[in-house]
C-alpha cells in the first residue's frame, strides 16, 4: 500500500508564505508524477501544480510566479513553496502521486489534505 502524508498547512496573512510537504511511503518501485490540488468551499478540486519524474512542471494560471513545486526523489517527497499568498488561495490542499509498485502493478494515491487559510 502506498500512502501520502501532507504537512505544512496553517493560517497566514495575505502576502505571507507557506511551504507544503508530501512524503510517499510503502512498497514503491517508482514514482512517475506528483502534484498538488486544492479545493475551496463551494468549488471543485483543481490542479495547482504538477511535476514529472524528469522535472517538467505545470502550474495553474492563478499561481504562476507565486508558487514553486519541487521534488526530492531520494525521499519520495514533493514540496509546494507558496509565496505572496492571497485570500483566494484558501483551500484544502491535496497531494497526488502515481507510479508503480511492481513491474505489473500501478498506483494512483491521494493524501488526506492539509488546510491553508489566508486571512487578515
Amino acid at each position: 500500500q502506498v500512502q501520502l502524508v501532507e504537512s505544512g498547512g496553517g493560517l497566514v496573512q495575505p502576502g505571507g508564505s507557506l511551504r507544503l510537504s508530501c512524503a510517499a511511503s510503502g512498497s514503491i518501485f517508482s514514482i512517475n508524477a506528483m502534484g498538488w490540488y486544492r479545493q475551496a468551499p463551494g468549488k471543485q478540486r483543481e490542479l495547482v501544480a504538477h511535476i514529472r519524474s524528469g522535472g517538467s512542471t505545470n502550474y495553474a494560471d492563478s499561481v504562476k510566479g507565486r508558487f514553486t513545486i519541487s521534488r526530492d526523489n531520494a525521499k519520495n517527497t514533493v514540496y509546494l513553496q507558496m509565496n505572496s499568498l492571497k485570500p483566494e488561495d484558501t483551500a484544502v490542499y491535496y497531494c497526488n502521486a502515481d507510479g508503480t509498485v511492481t513491474s505489473r502493478s500501478s498506483f494512483v494515491t491521494w493524501g488526506q489534505g492539509t488546510q491553508v487559510t489566508v486571512s487578515s
